[in-house]
């Protein structure tokens, strides 16, 4: 990693920065409030790295939950990080050690900007990937962090504050359904994530909504692959 590559990435994460800061901060307000200093919120947020699984870890901090039920409700809840590992495998061809840091990386927002940015001309495309996970690890930490140092210097009521998550993952979806003119795989998505909560409930429909729109997005492939191609040739045509 260079200084140019970091350059390069910083412009494309600051919507990631704004919004990593908030909810980190939320994470660190709730952390404090159940008795975890800043301390606790620095490692977690270095090791767990994952925002809805560190908001659970939250609840279950403070529930006193045994060790299995935390290992089965992380899986549950971050089920799809297998996913998003396996979809950027060629991405990362090349990388060497870098390779692992980029797959534990793989947040929903690192993912979305991974997936969807182009390196500019004359950046190496793996420092640029690499400066990108490795600033928006940063924002984290630093939101959390300062959560937690103001949650206890401040009284502060937390109550709804997680909902700061749900608000990200919004404003994420909205940036990536104008970016794209294919909408398919995103209808796909919510249609197959509704009528699993219609029919196992929303306590049971993560595992299997995943599931089927992994496997309704691989059976479409070619198809998508087909239509993504043709997109492209119209543009350049135009």
């Amino acid at each position: 990693m260079d200084r140019k590559s970091l350059a390069a990435a910083f412009p494309v994460t600051v919507p990631v920065l704004m919004g990593y800061l908030a909810i980190g901060m939320a994470f660190g307000f709730m952390l404090q409030a159940i008795g975890y200093n800043f301390i606790w919120a620095f490692f977690m947020s270095l090791t767990i790295y994952a925002g809805s699984g560190q908001y659970l870890g939250v609840s279950l901090l403070s529930s006193a939950a045994a060790l299995s039920t935390v290992a089965v409700m992380t899986l549950l809840i971050n089920f799809r990080h297998l996913v998003y590992g396996l979809s950027m495998l060629e991405k990362f061809r090349g990388m060497g050690l870098r390779k692992f840091y980029m797959i534990f990386s793989l947040t929903d927002e690192t993912y979305a900007l991974l997936s969807s940015v182009q390196p500019p001309v004359g950046v190496d495309p793996r420092n640029f990937y690499f400066s990108i996970a490795l600033l928006d690890q940063s924002y984290w930490i630093l939101g959390s962090v300062i959560g937690a140092v103001a949650g206890a210097l401040l009284p502060i009521d937390t109550t709804g504050i997680d909902f700061a998550m749900t608000a990200l993952f919004v404003v994420i979806a909205v940036d990536q359904w104008s970016a794209y003119k294919r909408h398919l795989p995103a209808l796909l998505g919510a249609g197959v994530t509704l009528l699993s909560l219609f029919l196992v409930g929303a306590e049971n429909m993560l595992l299997p909504a995943l599931g089927v729109i992994v496997l309704v997005l691989l059976l479409l492939r070619q198809r998508l692959d087909e239509r993504g191609t043709a997109a492209g040739e119209e543009e350049t045509t135009c």
